[in-house]
């Protein structure tokens, strides 16, 4: 991760920082890094809508307290909120996905990234080393698996 470039987070990391779950701490200390001015975070608006409803089915949140948590992370004013996807975002996001691919939010994340002069995504899942930027997986491999246990269907 470079120093001075900005960081891309997704909507895995939002929601899981937010969850409350066993496996949050990491994922919590990036966001309340990025609320701190600490991290040069860039967060993409739809990023809220996803962790919503990943927080409201993966996390058992009420849809009310998915909507207040994520208003208040809303009010951080030191995050770079990235307004997209118009037509143009939505198309490159899109074209990334399909040269590379990855899945459509994916691309998407890849475009605000290349867009905001990001080169790191803070993400769940290491699909944008394709496409040349760094990944932090604020996850061990062990706390990977324990999550995936957690939100498997039973």
């Amino acid at each position: 991760m470079s120093e001075d470039a900005p960081i891309v987070f997704d909507v895995g990391v939002v929601a899981l920082a937010h969850s409350g779950t066993p496996m949050s701490g990491t994922a919590l200390g990036y966001v309340r890094d990025a609320i701190r001015g600490g991290l040069d975070a860039v967060v993409p608006y739809q990023t809220l809508f996803g962790a919503h409803h990943v927080l409201h089915r993966n996390y058992d949140f009420s849809r009310e307290e998915a909507t207040y948590v994520l208003t208040n992370f809303l009010d951080a004013r030191r995050i770079h909120w990235y307004a997209g996807p118009g037509a143009a975002d939505s198309r490159e996001g899109l074209v990334i996905a399909g040269e590379h691919n990855i899945e459509g939010w994916d691309g998407f994340y890849a475009h605000v990234a290349q867009a905001t002069g990001a080169t790191t995504v803070v993400g769940l899942d290491d699909d944008f080393e394709c496409i040349g930027l760094d990944v932090e997986i604020p996850l061990t491999d062990e706390e990977r698996a324990t999550l995936h246990d957690y939100l498997a269907p039973e």
